[in-house]
């Protein structure tokens, strides 16, 4: 029988940040027509795949399945037959206690093409991340690596448990948490001393992050309120703490996030950079709009201001600059502004630096600015948003010739994980935008209680209009301005 068209990439995640998957990986996402996702991957990563792609959750966690085995298998044959190109992705690696054995078999007995692109298994990133090498010369030079949840003995716990106890080096086990205490046991019976170091630790996108090392004799007793998933980890590289700097100052912080990628992915980076445990809670997706841009006009050599709002805008206005029979060198009567430097940075990675950028990164400041630098009369193009201010338009519409040219405008993108456990672990919840506010609570109806909303400015936080407890503002229209008032609130010094 010969195979269907479609294609399953059985793809590892790996453990922690978006950026941990592979390059191979993330090309596969990023290619696919359907991304069937699992719990503990980076809340973001589904957002990789294009944007029409079809986004299927499937998670399986320790006593609460969204998705049975069989069931996943039958999703993936079913779409795979109907012609697509499908990401199977799964935290850590596919073929270490993933079941991604178990899907390969099944695609083959389908006469599925598929293929595998490993992942960094989380028993060897989860105890890395906690500074424990599970090999280290003198101390442990093999790995063993075990699942302590069975059907198959009397205990649940491995038939081979006494002999794995008597070998050299180190023993990790995985889904073991609620075994642990017997677990303990069985290796102390089967001859490993009482002081022998063990650790049990939880981390990469683990809702609660914990590490605890301890004796084999007391580690149950001092892991008792780690919650699953987790590592277990015995031998003598367990008591190894190395840290690899500084300690980072929002660790054990969650953050959500709304507003398009290109506010979001620089965001997310900064956030991770102390620390924080970072999700998506509300994305925004760019859909460009056929706007009317008279190009002989502003390619005459007239003079004129080009005035951007986004990196979004700048994006688009470029893109449309390509398709005509003109080039940069045709915008020389035009001159720039942007609001905040961020919009400056994408500007200028098409050659252009801006010539007007308020040091308040606000429409009221770019507003006070143009109208103090440009000649009245002098035409003026918002490229930006069809939901940018209109306050804007009408404050310059006072002086100059203004056309308001949208873009593109903004629609809700597809939710990815489980968006409830998300919101209901979150600390902070940053707003862009007036426009991210009003689809973050389209999607979701309101904030979660003990989340405080953090907001890139007034405006946006006037569009909350008091539906959050506590608020927010940053001091600066910027990923590193939001940065900076989480850390304020959480009283540490800024970055």
């Amino acid at each position: 029988m010969s195979q269907t068209p479609g294609r399953v990439y059985l793809v590892g995640a790996g453990c922690g940040a978006a950026d941990l998957i592979t390059v191979r990986g993330l090309a596969a996402l990023r290619g696919c027509d359907v991304v069937v996702y699992d719990d503990l991957i980076a809340p973001e990563l589904p957002n990789a795949a294009p944007p029409q792609a079809e986004r299927i959750y499937m998670g399986k966690r320790s006593g609460r399945h969204a998705a049975a085995q069989q069931e996943i298998c039958r999703v993936l044959i079913e779409k795979a037959r109907a012609g697509k190109t499908v990401v199977r992705l799964k935290g850590g690696d596919p073929f270490v206690f993933g079941r991604g054995g178990e899907e390969a078999q099944a695609l083959t007995q389908a006469h599925i093409a598929w293929e595998i692109i490993p992942g960094i298994s989380s028993a060897i990133a989860i105890p890395a991340e906690a500074g424990i090498p599970v090999t280290h010369r003198g101390l442990s030079q093999s790995v063993h690596i075990v699942t302590a949840h069975t059907a198959d003995t009397p205990d649940g716990l491995p038939a081979c448990l006494d002999e794995l106890a008597k070998l050299p080096g180190t023993l990790v086990f995985l889904m073991g948490l609620g075994q642990l205490p017997q677990l303990a046991r069985r290796l102390m019976a089967a001859g490993l001393p009482p002081d022998t170091p063990a650790a049990v630790v939880s981390g990469g996108n683990s809702p609660n992050p914990a590490a605890v090392r301890a004796p084999l004799a007391d580690i149950a007793q001092q892991a008792k309120a780690v919650q699953p998933p987790a590592v277990i980890v015995v031998g003598a590289v367990a008591a190894l703490e190395l840290a690899g700097g500084a300690a980072k100052p929002l660790r054990g912080v969650t953050v959500g996030l709304t507003g398009t990628a290109a506010v979001t992915d620089g965001l997310a980076a900064a956030l991770r950079g102390q620390g924080a445990s970072v999700f998506c809670a509300a994305r925004s997706v760019v859909e460009p709009l056929p706007a009317a841009i008279d190009w002989p006009a502003l390619c005459s050599g007239a003079p004129c201001w080009l005035v951007f709002t986004s990196k979004n805008g700048v994006r688009l206005f470029f893109e449309r600059l390509a398709e005509q029979p003109f080039d940069l060198r045709s915008l020389h009567g035009c001159r720039f502004a942007v609001i905040g430097a961020g919009t400056g940075a994408a500007l200028a990675e098409h050659g252009v630096r801006a010539d007007l950028c308020p040091a308040v990164f606000t429409g009221e400041a770019l507003a006070q600015a143009l109208l103090a630098a440009v000649p009245a009369g002098t035409p003026v193009y918002l490229l930006r948003s069809a939901r940018g201010s209109r306050q804007l338009a009408q404050q310059l519409a006072a002086c100059f010739l203004v056309r308001d040219v949208p873009l593109y405008d903004l629609r809700p993108g597809p939710a990815a994980g489980d968006q409830a456990a998300a919101l209901a672990r979150a600390d902070y919840l940053v707003f862009a935008s007036a426009s991210g506010v009003e689809q973050y609570f389209a999607a979701h109806g309101a904030l979660p209680p003990q989340a405080a909303a953090v907001c890139i400015g007034e405006v946006t936080a006037r569009a909350l209009g008091g539906r959050a407890a506590r608020v927010l503002v940053a001091r600066e229209a910027s990923a590193a301005g939001i940065v900076e008032a989480i850390l304020r609130d959480r009283g540490q010094p800024p970055a």
